[in-house]
């Protein structure tokens, strides 16, 4: 399995083995190579760990946001050109802070502040088009809203794995930040979508036992 990293400085770009990354054939043509095959990978720069290791965990999970973000790509009408469009953008995104958070020497990431200011533009921008929300709402709605809020819980998921590896290695905070603010910006698309949509919001009915 690899990952194709995308010009983390200060390395130049190569192919580096991970688990349950993004999958590419090697230089003979062929999607499986056998270096995991005991359950080793290797990190950037050829550092061999377990696929248990937590680096390996983090940036794997990034990866199933990824392609939890690609489904819901797939769901939502191709009307809602802005929505898609910014979640390709997140699509980008994601593939370069999965290949830095496989990097062992921790790069930075300084674009990423400009990018959440792009999200609390975009929150806003969508949050005028909708109702006041006075009320928790259940995950639902329709089946792109309902993919949306599963990416958002996927989002959290990420953040929760950065902040414990965080406690062990100096990650950049910009990656911390990008993923709480994504997870606002995910859970606003998702009531986004279910409202042009005409999708009906289920308010959470607390009940008394």
């Amino acid at each position: 399995m690899f990952y194709l990293t995308m010009k983390c400085p200060p390395r130049e770009d190569f192919f580096y083995a991970s688990a349950g990354s993004v999958h590419v054939m090697d230089n003979k043509g062929k999607i499986y190579t056998r270096t995991g095959d005991k359950g080793q990978t290797s990190l950037f720069g050829n550092t061999r760990v377990s696929k248990a290791d937590e680096r390996v965990d983090t940036y794997g999970t990034v990866d199933e946001l990824n392609s939890a973000i690609g489904l819901a790509i797939a769901q939502v009408k191709s009307s809602r050109k802005k929505v898609t469009d910014e979640l390709e953008r997140i699509q980008n995104d994601l593939l370069l802070i999965g290949s830095t958070l496989a990097n062992p020497e921790n790069p930075r990431l300084p674009q990423l502040k400009e990018r959440v200011d792009d999200f609390e533009r975009l929150i806003d921008f969508m949050t005028e088009k909708m109702p006041e929300l006075h009320n928790f709402i259940l995950p639902g709605g329709g089946v792109a809203g309902a993919q949306l809020h599963v990416c958002r819980t996927l989002c959290r998921r990420v953040e929760r794995r950065i902040v414990s590896l965080s406690q062990k290695e100096d990650i950049d905070d910009n990656i911390r930040m990008y993923f709480n603010r994504l997870s606002d910006l995910l859970f606003t698309m998702a009531r986004y979508v279910n409202h042009i949509e005409k999708h009906k919001e289920t308010i959470w009915k607390k009940e008394n036992r």
